[in-house]
């Protein structure tokens, strides 16, 4: 895992200190190894691409791995950001066809399979990767990105150029990308914690989206008009053709090979541990693959509060792992919590924790860990599974009312609720609700009405009605006839994508630490996302029930029995006590950016911190994020 950056442009005056400029703000992702190599591009005589590298060493930690990697024969080069778990298959299938290796690692592979196959090569990848490649025969670049995103690039594009990077402060970096923020990327990140791919907070800067691939020529250079394209879709559903006790094996089976593929390193490994089912699996299936195993563990020390470093460690024993743990006070969660708001590529309510654990793995001098993240979106982990299929009963019972009725009657006669909590369920049953827009709805943190309050309206910004880009659902048909599978391909795409993987991914490179995914591995994604609801949840069967069978004769039975707790933060507690002081300062600055009224952003603050029994402590923290973010840009030369 590295950073990559690059320029495209027509005219390469200045290049090279651009893209310089743009690895060093990306150090924290490589600290191993820097490159920065230059090509001609198209058949402009001043026209040029630049890549950049900064490197983690993972695979091949020889000077062979070094990047960007140029080959010799045919002058194609590549800059590549993540892992191909199955590098040695296809590097067996490119020894077939006759072509030699120098490196051990998977970035050689990845070259070669491009200049072999072309795009059709990504089709072939199980990995996590964001990828860019000249093909020096066409002097033609190609950005790409994997199936689920796992792993980022975004993009600012105008006439005659095209920057690139791992990191939005990268591209920010560069010196020639417009800061301006984009009032629908912030009100997409206000709906939801996290701004929704492919829009960014600034104007400027886009992501790829996950599973697609463009093509940047002279001509879309010029025109400044590069358009993705897909390559992968989530599968079509259909009978798995294989009985029930099939399934289960063969889900096994997916898993045991995912895992075993994702242990490959020449560095320390270790596994995220956690209290409840995922991370145990994690660690059981890394046994046979890895050997001994090191598994992490982190507790916050205050009474009361919950804790799974008890469960963990218990898990740990019965595994026999190698544990560690780290119990963290108020005042050491405080630092880190400054730290972290510095570490933010993006604003986002999410990935503390993470942050911490990367913090405390990395101090052991280890290089990647596993994480469980992508079981709960996959094998029904969420309370959003059973809620969807309730309330689309809801809302066939009321459908024959309008809409504005029917969100009055929510209103009107369930006054009693929380006021947040009346106001999303008024927008649920006012709207005509497939499942996909349902699971969205309930993943909001700011209504309609506090949005609008704010000066954000979905409609003159170009979003959907639930404040989301256009081409936010393009890769899964949004009316698949599957309860079940609709609530994973939006918990996989919207909420992981945007959120979870965006934030696993910035606060584990933060302390230049890899973070593998392998219940997002391809053949494991590819097979259970595409089983009908009936096989991943049957009638009366518990949260998770595919998972639970498959691994039942790898983890003690308590570990399948024992209720998640999580490892909470009392965020609410400390905005309103040792944080007040830097959370006004934070609302200050939101209230100083353009975009916002100083008075409703006020006005907002104070009536969410008035009634804390009736807020989320996720919708304050959301403004006190973005107004850290905002500042801290200001401090950077930005925004």
């Amino acid at each position: 895992m590295c950073g990559i950056c690059g320029i495209i442009t027509t005219d390469s005056t200045g290049i090279e200190p651009a893209v310089r400029r743009m690895m060093h703000a990306m150090i924290h992702r490589g600290p191993d190894d820097e490159g920065y190599e230059q090509f001609p591009f198209g058949a402009g005589v001043a026209a040029s691409a630049g890549f950049g590298f900064r490197r983690l060493a993972i695979l091949d930690l020889s000077p062979l791995g070094h990047q960007p990697m140029v080959d010799a024969t045919t002058g194609n080069a590549i800059a590549f950001n993540g892992e191909i778990y199955n590098f040695r298959s296809l590097r067996s299938r490119l020894e077939a066809e006759g072509h030699a290796f120098r490196s051990t690692g998977d970035t050689e592979v990845l070259l070669r399979a491009l200049s072999a196959w072309g795009e059709r090569a990504l089709a072939e990848l199980d990995g996590m990767f964001a990828v860019a490649f000249y093909h020096a025969a066409t002097r033609r670049v190609l950005l790409a990105r994997d199936p689920l995103g796992i792993k980022p690039l975004y993009l600012a594009q105008t006439p005659g150029r095209v920057v690139f990077a791992s990191e939005v402060r990268a591209v920010l970096a560069s010196g020639l990308v417009s800061d301006e923020l984009d009032p629908a990327g912030i009100a997409s990140f206000l709906a939801y914690g996290a701004p929704q791919d492919p829009l960014t907070v600034h104007r400027a800067v886009r992501a790829l989206p996950a599973g697609s691939h463009a093509w940047i020529d002279a001509e879309t250079l010029v025109a400044a008009r590069t358009r993705p394209h897909r390559y992968w879709q989530f599968p079509r559903i259909a009978p798995p053709g294989q009985g029930a006790d099939e399934v289960v094996a063969r889900i096994a089976a997916e898993l045991d090979d995912s895992v075993r593929r994702q242990c490959i390193a020449d560095v320390p490994l270790a596994v995220f541990l956690s209290g409840g089912i995922d991370s145990a699996v994690m660690a059981a299936l890394a046994r046979p693959a890895a050997g001994p195993v090191r598994t992490f563990a982190v507790g916050y020390d205050v009474p009361g509060s919950p804790d799974e470093t008890a469960a963990a460690a218990d898990t740990a024993r019965a595994l026999g792992t190698q544990h560690f743990q780290t119990i963290v006070d108020d005042d050491w969660v405080m630092l880190q919590l400054f730290q972290w708001f510095k570490a933010a590529d993006r604003p986002s309510i999410d990935g503390l924790n993470t942050y911490i654990i990367s913090g405390a793995i990395r101090d052991r001098d280890i290089t990647v860990a596993l994480s469980g993240l992508g079981a709960d979106e996959l094998f029904g982990g969420y309370d959003s599974f059973r809620r969807v299929p309730k309330l689309r009963r809801w809302l066939a019972a009321i459908a024959w009312l309008p809409a504005a009725w029917r969100r009055a009657a929510v209103r009107r006669l369930l006054w009693r609720l929380p006021t947040v909590k009346r106001a999303k369920l008024a927008d649920l049953l006012g709207a005509d609700a497939d499942a996909i827009t349902m699971t969205v709805s309930l993943r909001r943190l700011m209504d309609d009405d506090t949005l609008r309050g704010l000066g954000f309206d979905a409609r003159t910004l170009g979003l959907t009605p639930q404040f989301l880009p256009a081409q936010a659902c393009a890769a899964f048909d949004m009316k698949t006839g599957d309860d079940f599978a609709a609530v994973s391909r939006a918990e996989l795409a919207l909420y992981m994508g945007n959120t979870l993987l965006r934030d696993s991914d910035v606060n584990s490179m933060a302390h230049s630490l890899e973070l593998r995914v392998p219940f997002l591995g391809q053949r494991v994604v590819d097979f259970v996302a595409g089983l009908p609801q009936g096989s991943r949840s049957p009638p009366n069967s518990l949260p998770k029930h595919l998972l639970r069978r498959a691994l039942a004769d790898r983890l003690p039975a308590p570990v399948f029995n024992r209720s998640k707790t999580g490892f909470t933060l009392p965020f609410a507690a400390w905005m309103a006590g040792p944080l007040r002081d830097q959370c006004v300062a934070a609302i200050d600055s939101l209230a100083a950016c353009p975009l916002f009224e100083t008075r409703s952003i006020r006005d907002r603050w104070t009536a969410l911190m008035a009634r804390p029994d009736q807020v989320h402590w996720s919708r304050p923290l959301s403004l006190v994020v973005l107004g850290n973010y905002l500042a801290a840009a200001r401090g950077r030369g930005s925004g």
